[in-house]
């Protein structure tokens, strides 16, 4: 009798994790939200990522436009050389297009993420890491499609050589549109497509592997500092493979006349004009966005999905 009923007893700790939806979800529980769930917490996570870190994109975009060696050199000079020329409220130039196109963006992300996985699931609804990757690269790309122009008017504000040419967002959307055609607002629309797939395919994957092998938490604090740790790695990753295809989209996006090179060429053109390096301009800044932020992304998503579960 002594021995069933310590074979039957539940200590404090195992208690904690049969009654903790966090412990759950961390031990790979399946999003059992509804898509409209997810699109609010995919919402949330991006807009708070935005306005969070949106002046290291700024720092990012204009280190990239710049061929050769130029004004900018680092990011701390790139900061101190926009608010002393321009003022500080500059590295916020173009945040609308960002903010507007967040919502819809991030929720497309991370709600499509969710369905990806559920097709891609095996029979035991099981994710691997190859078949997260593949879920979240197609994420990225059914992101592309929404996001292009606002990437195209972000990019636009924030080039230096176009400061006089557009008031805001919506007079550079016309100006756009008006000039170059309806179209140019999906200028850089394949760079763009191939960085999403890329970007995704590896933050997914490595979150999915991450959260295998971090550790079990058994607070909410503890899930919360794990999601944020999954999320650094992971966007840190993805942002040091898809580099060269955000510099060559930022590149295309700025073409205000000519064709526009495919993504692939256009890496080669860079490598054999101003060398390797130049491949990974903005590399700095996009890591000191990107994998904080993916840090941060990831735990607001999951925050939220679990206050809406």
């Amino acid at each position: 009798m002594d021995n069933k009923q310590n074979n039957n007893q539940i200590y404090p700790a195992e208690l904690f994790r049969n009654s903790n939806p966090y412990h759950k979800l961390a031990s790979g529980g399946a999003h059992d939200l509804p898509f409209h769930k997810h699109v609010i917490a995919g919402a949330t996570a991006g807009l708070i990522e935005v306005l969070i870190m949106y002046p290291l994109d700024v720092v990012k975009t204009r280190l990239q436009l710049q061929h050769g060696k130029g004004k900018y050199t680092t990011v701390m000079n790139t900061f101190q050389t926009i608010i002393k020329e321009e003022g500080a409220s500059n590295l916020y130039r173009g945040i609308l297009s960002p903010i507007l196109a967040e919502a819809p963006k991030r929720a497309i992300k991370f709600s499509s993420n969710e369905q990806y996985k559920k097709l891609l699931a095996d029979s035991n609804g099981k994710m691997t890491h190859a078949r997260a990757a593949l879920a979240g690269a197609g994420a990225g790309m059914t992101e592309a499609i929404i996001n292009c122009p606002f990437e195209v008017v972000k990019v636009r504000l924030q080039a230096p050589d176009a400061l006089s040419l557009y008031s805001g967002t919506f007079d550079a959307v016309l100006k756009i549109a008006k000039q170059e055609g309806p179209l140019a607002l999906y200028k850089g629309f394949e760079a763009q497509l191939l960085r999403n797939a890329v970007w995704n395919a590896a933050y997914f994957g490595t979150i999915n592997y991450m959260k295998g092998v971090l550790w079990k938490p058994e607070s909410r604090g503890s899930e919360l500092f794990r999601n944020f740790v999954a999320g650094f790695v992971a966007g840190s990753f993805a942002t040091t493979l898809n580099t060269p295809w955000d510099v060559v989209k930022s590149r295309s996006q700025n073409i205000r006349g000519g064709p526009i090179p495919w993504s692939i060429p256009a890496i080669f053109g860079v490598y054999s004009k101003e060398g390797f390096q130049a491949l990974f301009k903005g590399y700095v800044p996009r890591i000191l966005r990107l994998g904080p932020g993916g840090g941060i992304m990831y735990l607001a998503f999951e925050f939220v999905s679990n206050l809406l579960r």
